[in-house]
């Protein structure tokens, strides 16, 4: 067998296969939600408030009484974007279209005449054993969850989520799977998983799905759509903005397709983290959390184990190999450097 750095190429990227658009919030009501002439688009409100101070002091004000009085009487302003429905609507709806591709054996770019001889073999033994479907249905579970609507689902009376594609069309109460058991399903998610499964393993060219959610939150409630990151926070500038597509209110396609890759159960501390599934990732990022739950000296992080799988050395079980295949189908570089470049 070639030595692992004649195989593993310095130039290696994959495209992602689930390619999700950008979301789009809309108003409306739970009894008409189905009738587009109830929907409107919901719209960014700005607004100028005077917050307190609020944030941990220094222990020099801390301990004096008259610095302290002093500090909480300066103003804070804050000019802030807000987001809400109309005073008459009390459903959110969120729209947004994925599109599931195949091809996760060629590389959209490799230098390595050895691994591109190899992999297509690994690959295609894979799709063999599994054909995509642990996968296919936890990304259809996803679906049929909600998940993507982030915020928006927490305290949200009722969810329902309709889904069409290759001329069907479902129908899910997203309140009737949980955000962390992917075993839980039925016949439904398994069609649609059936669907996502073929895409990806190359049965189908393509697969295109329309997603829209909706979710009873009350009239007039808040609801969330993406937060732009504020780069320059100088004088004049607001402290929250808001994401919109054309004055409507919308979450990034990045923040969707997050969401409907969060399956990763197999992490060594998956137990000890309460049982809390994780977006796929090499390392096992969760960046609020501030921690990677995949490290490389547990040798656990994709790196460790896709230069043996693309190999075709056989991984220590098929969890593993579930992990290495949900990497290269969320996409990425991963070419290897030479040992000569590391030192």
């Amino acid at each position: 067998m070639a030595k692992k750095n004649d195989v593993i190429p310095s130039v290696l990227a994959f495209e992602k296969k689930l390619v999700a658009s950008d979301g789009f919030l809309y108003g409306t009501s739970w009894e008409e939600r189905l009738e587009k002439s109830s929907t409107k688009p919901v719209k960014l409100i700005e607004k100028s408030v005077r917050g307190t101070i609020s944030n941990r002091l220094k222990p020099a004000l801390q301990s004096d009484p008259l610095k302290l009085n002093a500090e909480v009487e300066k103003p804070n302003l804050q000019t802030v974007d807000n987001c809400a429905l109309p005073e008459h609507l009390d459903t959110l709806k969120l729209t947004f279209t994925l599109k599931v591709l195949g091809g996760v054996d060629k590389p959209s770019a490799s230098n390595g005449d050895g691994f591109n001889k190899v992999f297509p073999d690994v690959v295609r033994q894979y799709t063999e054993k599994s054909g995509f479907i642990e996968l296919a249905n936890r990304y259809a579970l996803n679906i049929a969850n909600a998940r993507y609507l982030w915020r928006n689902r927490v305290g949200a009376e009722k969810i329902e989520v309709h889904v069409r594609a290759d001329g069907k069309q479902w129908k899910f109460n997203a309140r009737e799977f949980s955000l962390r058991d992917f075993h839980q399903t039925n016949s439904e998610v398994q069609e649609l998983a059936t669907l996502i499964s073929s895409a990806l393993s190359g049965k189908m060219p393509f697969l295109l799905l329309e997603v829209e959610a909706f979710a009873l939150v009350g009239k007039a409630q808040e609801v969330y759509p993406s937060e732009e990151l504020v780069l320059d926070k100088g004088k004049g500038q607001k402290s929250k903005i808001l994401y919109h597509v054309n004055d409507t209110a919308a979450m990034h396609s990045q923040k969707i397709g997050n969401a409907i890759r969060t399956i990763d159960t197999w992490y060594p501390s998956y137990a000890e983290n309460d049982r809390l599934p994780i977006a796929v990732e090499p390392y096992g990022a969760v960046t609020n959390l501030g921690k990677a739950f995949r490290s490389p000296k547990d040798k656990a992080d994709f790196y460790s184990l896709f230069d043996r799988f693309a190999l075709g050395e056989p991984l220590a079980s098929q969890d593993e190999e579930h992990y290495v295949m949900a990497v290269l189908v969320r996409g990425g570089v991963f070419g290897k450097s030479s040992d000569k470049e590391k030192d």
